[in-house]
């Protein structure tokens, strides 16, 4: 199967014309744009929404069209949808819900969306024999998604993202894959294991066991994934197809990071609530996914999953605190979200300012990666095996830090319990010391040094790195804060964690440099 890249290098090479992707559409130049999916039904609602949303500083909204074996909006209404959208000088795209959702996950307030697929499309079975909607791939899902993007390529969109989520798991933390009895024949005859091997692998998935046959069976679920994606690709070359990744997601959900990332990438979130993000560790956790993610999505083709959901649950100050996790990550489109209901309008008024804000921030940190000496690192065994609980609290220890795909040799590196377990003997001697763990964390590799996740730890951690002198800007003051260094652009991003205002000192080499900052607000300085 040719990747996203080749298929239209193909095409070129072969003298096909007509590909009308517009990147200055779906794709960002170099500029932070504000997306916001808005159902034709919402717009109907309320006609001022659309004029509400554009004055804000949204520029493309995205509506949608297919949701797992229904259409939710017809393709004749959807064209009135466009023109109406269009006319207001907005951008217009899809959205697909390819396979469905456990669970209502769509807040939809009139109830048009069913929450199942139809009887047509087989449930999905877990380890344990029980049955659950969504998040599976048998026939005729694949066929039924591949139709519907060949029908709408007729109304000519630019981008369609498959979206709520085109995964193969239950959710976050969840090693998937259907394991019903047409998927365990599939699975043992295409990798030649006998019956008997099939009891083993069960108990592999319950105890999180990265063992030849559970790799073998995430690979065979990833296989499943792509190849859905890649027919729904190859039914409409000219048509962007993206990929929206939930918290974390990796290959145990199905998603092989790889092959999206020539395409359009929702980077995944998880704090849709106020309950959920304003735990200092949802903050970190939050801004933990996007800078994994960040190592597969190109800049200019990553969105974030600004989502609320129920839609009145987060905060307008919550949700505009959420964007400089995207000017951190360098993720150039910021996709709002609340399922088939809208954000409360009053929410605007105060996202406007705050998009303005991040939008001029972005603009001079664009193309810059953070550096530090704390290491953000998410291996192997958490994409394949993991719980999805990353020791991410390092982030707002105001200590500058940087994504990595290997264990460091220098500074420190932070492990999750998985990683810890499964990484490299020869990889911890040699950085040993400098690789930390939760207590919590068994049979670990040995040389792991084990460390409470907590501020408190931290604080003294801080103190063990800067005693020697640090040459890069922190803050000293023990409150979190997140210190993004970014030493290309010479400047440092802040970003206060707590909802009170702080008056906190930066030092970088020989200089002290005070700033304050409100509740949950961020600032970014130059270190020239």
């Amino acid at each position: 199967m040719l990747s996203r890249r080749q298929f239209l290098a193909a095409c070129a090479a072969a003298g096909v014309s007509g590909l009308r992707i517009n990147p200055n559409s779906f794709a960002a130049q170099g500029v932070r744009r504000y997306h916001c999916c808005l159902s034709s039904k919402a717009v109907d609602a309320n006609p001022e929404l659309l004029d509400i949303v554009r004055a804000a500083g949204v520029t493309d909204v995205w509506q949608a069209a297919f949701f797992y074996g229904y259409w939710y909006e017809n393709p004749e209404a959807l064209k009135a949808a466009r023109a109406k959208i269009e006319n207001k000088g907005l951008n217009w795209h899809l959205i697909n819900l390819p396979l469905g959702h456990p669970g209502d996950s769509l807040g939809d307030s009139i109830g048009n969306s069913p929450l199942t697929p139809p009887a047509r499309w087989k449930m999905a079975v877990k380890p344990d024999g029980s049955k659950y909607s969504g998040t599976s791939l048998h026939p005729p899902a694949k066929k039924e998604n591949v139709d519907a993007v060949q029908t709408l390529a007729a109304l000519n969109p630019d981008c369609i993202f498959l979206d709520d989520d085109f995964r193969l798991a239950v959710g976050p933390g969840v090693i998937g894959g259907c394991f019903c009895e047409w998927h365990k024949k599939r699975f043992l005859n295409h990798y030649g294991y006998e019956d008997a091997r099939w009891g083993e692998l069960l108990e592999d998935v319950k105890a999180r066991n990265l063992s030849t046959i559970l790799r073998d069976w995430v690979e065979f679920t990833c296989d499943q994934l792509t190849d859905c994606f890649h027919a729904m690709q190859s039914a409409a070359p000219e048509i962007a197809i993206g990929n929206m990744v939930m918290y974390l997601g990796a290959e145990k959900a199905g998603i092989r990071l790889p092959d999206y990332a020539d395409a359009p990438f929702r980077v995944g979130e998880l704090m849709f609530s106020d309950a959920s993000f304003n735990r200092l560790k949802g903050k970190t956790d939050e801004l933990f996914s996007v800078l994994f993610h960040r190592r597969y999505a190109k800049p200019e083709l990553a969105y974030s999953e600004t989502t609320a959901y129920p839609a009145d649950q987060l905060s307008a100050e919550n949700m505009a605190a959420k964007l400089a996790i995207s000017t951190i990550a360098d993720v150039r489109n910021t996709m709002f979200m609340s399922g088939m209901t809208p954000i409360p309008v009053t929410h605007w008024d105060a996202l406007s300012p705050a998009m303005r804000k991040q939008a001029a921030f972005h603009e001079q940190l664009k193309g810059h990666s953070p550096r530090g000496a704390f290491k953000h690192y998410w291996g192997e065994a958490s994409r394949y095996v993991g719980d999805d609980n990353p020791f991410s609290l390092f982030l707002a220890s105001g200590i500058p830090f940087e994504a990595t795909d290997t264990i460091s040799q220098q500074n420190y590196t932070f492990l999750s319990d998985q990683d810890a377990r499964y990484c490299s003997a020869q990889d911890i001697q040699s950085a040993s010391g400098r690789v930390i763990c939760r207590p919590s964390a068994n049979d670990v590799t040995t040389g792991v040094r084990p460390m409470p996740e907590s501020l408190e730890t931290l604080w003294k951690l801080k103190a063990e790195l800067t005693a020697g002198g640090l040459e890069m800007p922190y803050v000293i003051d023990e409150k979190p804060v997140v210190c993004a260094w970014y030493p290309t652009a010479r400047k440092a991003f802040l970003w206060n964690l707590t909802n009170t205002k702080e008056t906190i000192q930066v030092r970088y080499l020989e200089k002290i440099i005070p700033v304050t900052l409100t509740g949950l607000d961020s600032t970014l300085i130059d270190l020239d």
